[in-house]
């Protein structure tokens, strides 16, 4: 289970992750990082999930859900600091392996270093 602090729970937060952040794909997944700019307060990374009803049945989605989130545990601290992502199950996503989520992050982290503002 994601740490409260560490969850996406405002839909705001979701728009603003799904239009305007980084966008990267994978077989089963579609992840969006969306960096804030820099704030007085460091915060940790935040992370939600988006899984539709096409995935599956109730017991699938949050069976998926489960598996997902756990997975997302140990990637979180790579991810900079306030910035917030969403993984999005695609149709096939109940084909789940967790290395695929550590793939997606790490992409999503190399596209994120091209943003960022080096000194």
């Amino acid at each position: 289970m994601l740490p409260s602090y560490a969850r996406l729970t405002s839909s705001s937060d979701f728009a603003r992750t799904t239009k305007s952040g980084i966008r990267v794909t994978t077989d089963h997944f579609v992840g969006y990082l969306y960096l804030q700019p820099a704030l007085t307060e460091i915060a940790s990374a935040k992370a939600g999930l988006i899984i539709s009803k096409a995935v599956g049945g109730s017991v699938q989605r949050h069976r998926l859900a489960r598996k997902v989130r756990h997975a997302l545990i140990p990637v979180i601290s790579t991810l900079p600091a306030n910035s917030l992502l969403v993984v999005r199950a695609l149709k096939q996503g109940e084909k789940f392996e967790a290395t695929e989520i550590e793939r997606l992050v790490g992409k999503l982290n190399q596209r994120a270093e091209k943003f960022t503002v080096k000194p």
